[in-house]
């Protein structure tokens, strides 16, 4: 019990100096993942036949691998095929972010039709362009009907986060490994990764509901039980 107790104290500061590359890593994975879900999601609620399938390929393709499969055809194949060199921390994001865009312009595309086709006509109806029409009448109320689901992308991210460890990204699961090799106790250590993960899920949980009530309008949407 006491060796167990040592070995998360001096264990820590190291692991706990991994946060910051977990928490970039998701915020970088989220930010790809919303570049790129939203014109897709818009592409396939509002583009021709041919673009939402191409899009729905793309969906289909990316939800179906797992996310340690994806790693390893980015690190070890796409980017090296092509002579490019990234660091693990960039190969992680860029492969997560696909992943999540994949994710996310389901979320947007069905936020999108839960809007109906009743504003849109009546926005080119007054002589509005198709494009300004979604940017500046369907996008603000799709953000808002997608953000419930859309938080679940923040969670989502973070536990898949730690497969990263397997091209040597120096997040938290990756250092307390390191420190599991180095003091033989293993059980106490990954109970603390275990527990920093349980904090920073629950501290970004509620970060974004936050965010959520402050943009929600009275009557529109989820409403506060």
């Amino acid at each position: 019990m006491l060796r167990g107790f040592n070995a998360v104290y001096d264990s820590l500061p190291y692991i706990l100096s991994g946060i910051p590359i977990t928490l970039g890593l998701v915020a970088l994975s989220i930010a790809l993942g919303l570049a790129i879900g939203v014109p897709m999601a818009i592409g396939q609620t509002y583009g021709n036949k041919e673009t939402g399938r191409l899009i729905s390929l793309y969906v289909w393709l990316f939800r179906g691998l797992p996310n340690l499969v994806l790693l390893f055809l980015f690190f070890f194949g796409v980017f090296p095929m092509l002579g490019i060199r990234l660091s693990p921390f960039v190969v992680a994001a860029i492969a997560l972010g696909l992943r999540s865009a994949a994710y996310q312009t389901e979320i947007f595309r069905g936020a999108f039709l839960s809007l109906g086709e009743g504003q849109m006509l009546a926005a080119r109806s007054l002589g509005m362009s198709k494009r300004k029409a979604i940017w500046n009448i369907m996008f603000p109320q799709a953000i808002r009907v997608a953000l419930p689901g859309w938080s679940n992308e923040y969670p989502i991210l973070l536990t898949d986060s730690s497969v990263a460890y397997a091209i040597g990204v120096m997040e938290i699961l990756t250092r307390g490994n390191q420190m599991v090799t180095r003091t033989y106790q293993p059980m106490p250590i990954y109970f603390t990764c275990a527990l920093i993960f349980i904090l920073l899920n629950f501290g970004g949980i509620r970060l974004i509901h936050m965010i959520e009530n402050l943009i929600r309008i009275p009557g529109f949407g989820r409403e506060e039980q």
